[in-house]
């Protein structure tokens, strides 16, 4: 069986447009309107994509059904594993009693909600995002900040604010090798392109955070630390993906952004520590002189924010043992992202990793099972490709070599090394298990929908309706990044699907490929604080299934209006400063 995608089944471009967005539209409205649990909005939007593919655009039944399916089963272990591992180590961490030393070993560095902010979501999230990626950064900054004293929908939302700017080389690079993969264009060139976009982004990004927090006065009190951070990471993030390499950006980014923040402060403090009104009010800090600020120091070890009377001191010893959980983390995700290890992994445990031809050679394309009644079955066409091309579906079920694998055995590791009883770490996997079993249902069924959407071709008829702007083509040819990263729930699918079209268009309106393939890729990481798969993982993360809709309503406008900036950027970069678009260069060997 093989079916053609159909981009304008009703003869009128934006009736077809509309329709395609319906099943879009009922998944977010039911989230953020009527506020259902979000494992029943993921089940009505995959169900109307279902329909409105098969009943509008011809899509056979047993496509829309197989391409759901597969989106389930990629769901559940590219992304649900590595939320429930990630929440598991959490809840080991806070099992033993170290969780507490890790937050008051912050405490230390500063008591001030505003600069914790940025240590954590901004700098540790944009580590894990670069070795992870795919949700992880949410999930363990977002429990982590719920550690540390925030509540649960400030950590959610900020985390989802703060999780952009690193997102275009989340997971070792994946995103630009996808877009340089469906592109053709070198992937060198789109990495220092994206590098040319995003660290203006990512010193505004950190302002963001803080001011979403604070009003304007406590978000200049510590602009300073603002720009430390954000320079830091902006001018890292510069030099990797222009002059080194696209794998490594976000990791070495996160470090030396983390490493600057914790020196800067050492010398720097802000006149008041800023913390919620469910910490109490701001207590100001004294003269920065002598003694008084020693004994300042040791009498906020003794007490809480409340004021209490509580024991602070830790040893270093302590204190690096509390950190043992997302240091083994780091160390293994890393790890687990390296290509070599991945592909030895995949080869010793993966069925269906390298299939070989009856010719003796190895079958070409992307790894796995080719999916039943899937694989090859469904063709895009003009003016989406250049020419008509099959859709590859091939699960590779990589067990081990999977993410959320990573996280897993770090967190058995460090429970062991904490002194835990194997019979107790199952008994704390089964309580995380049952608490995020909606969450990781609600996760699978919008990857169900996203596979459909893609298969069906939904995302492509959205998306050509960005292709219609004509001069503004670079401002909104950004937002169809956006778009995929808010349809899919990552970059890397949005690169997949609007990578091709982006050159396609770019070429026909004599914009440089180059940049609006690029802009694709940075115009969607402001998606992602939107996409529902995302909001879903922040929820589940910090505890609060069913505040879905409130979370989503809270970082529209600024998804938007980051997104916008985006392509103000891009369309600068377009008209006014088109030698700055890199061509031909070469990565440092």
């Amino acid at each position: 069986m093989h079916w053609t995608q159909v981009y304008d089944p009703l003869g009128h471009w934006w009736l077809s447009t509309l329709v395609a967005g319906l099943p879009i539209l009922i998944l977010f409205g039911l989230l953020a309107g009527l506020r259902l649990k979000p494992h029943w909005c993921a089940a009505a939007g995959a169900f109307a994509a279902i329909l409105v593919a098969v009943l509008v655009f011809g899509m056979p039944p047993i496509l829309a059904a197989t391409s759901f399916l597969y989106g389930v089963a990629f769901g559940l272990l590219k992304i649900a594993w590595i939320v429930l591992a990630a929440v598991y180590l959490y809840d080991i961490s806070v099992e033993t009693g170290q969780f507490e030393i890790m937050k008051e070993s912050v405490a230390t560095v500063t008591p001030d909600r505003r600069l914790q902010v940025l240590l954590v979501a901004f700098c540790f999230g944009a580590f894990i995002e670069g070795a992870a990626g795919f949700g992880a950064p949410v999930a363990i900054a977002g429990a982590f900040m719920i550690g540390l004293g925030f509540q649960p929908f400030h950590a959610a939302a900020l985390n989802l604010i703060a999780n952009t700017a690193p997102v275009a080389w989340g997971a070792i690079g994946t995103p630009v090798h996808t877009l340089a993969a469906v592109t053709a264009l070198p992937e060198s060139d789109l990495s220092a392109m994206i590098g040319r976009i995003l660290p203006l982004t990512a010193v505004i990004v950190p302002f963001w955070l803080v001011r979403t927090m604070v009003g304007w006065k406590e978000t200049f009190a510590v602009f300073p630390a603002i720009l430390v951070v954000g320079c830091s990471f902006a001018l890292t993030q510069f030099f990797w993906a222009n002059y080194v390499d696209s794998n490594l950006v976000d990791i070495m980014g996160g470090v030396v952004s983390i490493v600057a923040a914790i020196v800067f402060l050492r010398y720097w403090k802000p006149k008041t520590i800023w913390r919620f009104d469910y910490d109490g009010k701001a207590v100001p800090l004294p003269p920065p002189q002598g003694e008084i600020v020693d004994q300042f120091g040791a009498e906020w070890k003794a007490r809480d924010f409340d004021g209490n009377l509580q024991p602070r001191s830790y040893t270093a010893a302590q204190i690096l043992k509390a950190w043992m959980p997302f240091a083994v983390l780091s160390l293994l995700v890393l790890l687990w992202g390296l290509p070599s290890i991945k592909l030895a992994m995949n080869r010793a445990t993966t069925p269906a990793f390298q299939v070989v031809l009856p010719d003796g050679q190895p079958r070409p394309g992307q790894p796995g099972w080719d999916v039943p009644y899937l694989h090859n079955a469904v063709y895009r066409a003009a003016p989406v490709v250049a020419k008509p091309t099959a859709e590859p579906a091939r699960y590779d079920f990589n067990w081990l070599s999977a993410t959320g694998t990573g996280c897993f055995l770090a967190a058995i590791l460090t429970g062991l090394l904490l002194g835990l009883r194997p019979i107790r770490l199952a008994q704390i996997f089964w309580r995380t298990l049952v608490r995020m079993r909606l969450a990781m249902v609600a996760i699978s069924f919008m990857l169900g929908l996203g596979f459909v959407t893609r298969y069906s071709g939904l995302d492509a008829v959205l998306g050509l309706a960005f292709t219609r702007t004509g001069v503004l083509y670079p401002f909104f040819g950004t937002f169809l990044g956006w778009l995929g990263v808010a349809l899919t729930g990552s970059d890397t699918s949005s690169n997949a699907l609007f990578g091709s079209l982006q050159r396609i268009t770019s070429q026909q309106l004599g914009v440089d490929p180059v940049l609006m393939c690029a802009a694709n890729s940075a115009g969607g990481v402001m998606g992602k604080m939107v996409d529902a798969q995302s909001i879903t993982i922040a929820t589940a993360a910090t505890e609060q299934v069913g505040n879905e809709g409130i979370i989503f309503r809270f970082v529209a406008w600024h998804s938007v209006a980051l997104g916008a900036i985006v392509g103000v950027i891009v369309l600068l970069y377009a008209y006014g400063f088109r030698f700055a678009v890199p061509h031909g260069l070469q990565f440092v060997k």
